[in-house]
């Protein structure tokens, strides 16, 4: 199910393009649920947790662009595309991470195409899983449910959406089991999502959640570097 929201000061474009999408995630066969605001301020009160947000950019009060900079500051996994009928701000479109960039009136063969690439990187992402052991019982864990891995030590605790599973493991093996896999082992005990990553500074980090996790000093600068990487490889203009 991909949650979805369309957000456009005018009533009657947003509309259509809630329409447009509905219809052509129909035709593909993905479950979905759209939701529709008018107003940025709106938006960014919602609760609820979008794959995908789809912004107009010349909004009255807040614009698009500042819409998507706190958008940002929550959470950089989210795809935005951006809609609007001026190209002038293509680049700043760079700043925040967006997916895409659709020039007003959205053409259909467009829109699908970027429907297609958007459903199959939300797919992607979320099937990624590692195979754990415990009680001669093997178990799939799937990384996008994971805040992070905490070692004890022979003993690994993924915490996650499902709680703490608790594993034996050698750090060593999962650390090289999860490289490129959006995970930084930014302490000796810990190995974090940075999905989940909403501040940091120079001695720790803040996840979603709203857990502490230390970052050690030694190990900062390549955090910042992974992090970084992280947000470029999740955004950027496709």
């Amino acid at each position: 199910m991909l949650w979805i929201a369309v957000c456009d000061d005018e009533a009657r474009e947003c509309s259509s393009i809630a329409g447009k999408i509905r219809d052509i995630l129909g035709e593909m066969k993905v479950s979905c649920t759209i939701r529709q605001f008018y107003s940025g301020q709106e938006l960014l009160r919602s609760s609820e947790n979008f794959d995908i947000i789809f912004l107009d950019i010349i909004m009255g009060g807040l614009d698009g662009m500042r819409t998507a900079q706190f958008v940002r500051q929550k959470s950089y996994d989210k795809l935005l595309v951006f809609i609007s009928a001026s190209r002038d701000y293509v680049f700043d479109a760079y700043d925040v991470e967006a997916f895409q960039y659709l020039l007003k009136p959205v053409e259909d063969r467009k829109l699908k195409r970027v429907l297609q690439k958007a459903v199959s990187k939300t797919e992607e992402r979320s099937q990624a899983f590692i195979i754990v052991s415990r009680d001669r019982q093997k178990r799939k864990l799937f990384l996008d449910d994971i805040y992070y891995f905490e070692i004890r030590g022979r003993m690994v605790d993924a915490h996650g959406t499902g709680g703490v599973f608790s594993y034996y493991e050698q750090i060593g093996l999962l650390e090289r089991e999860l490289q490129g896999k959006g995970f930084f082992r930014c302490h000796k005990s810990y190995l974090v999502n940075l999905k989940y990553v909403d501040v940091y500074n120079r001695q720790e980090l803040v996840l979603d959640s709203g857990e502490r996790i230390a970052i050690a000093k030694r190990r900062h600068e390549a955090f910042c570097e992974e992090i970084l990487k992280y947000m470029r490889d999740k955004g950027g203009i496709v």
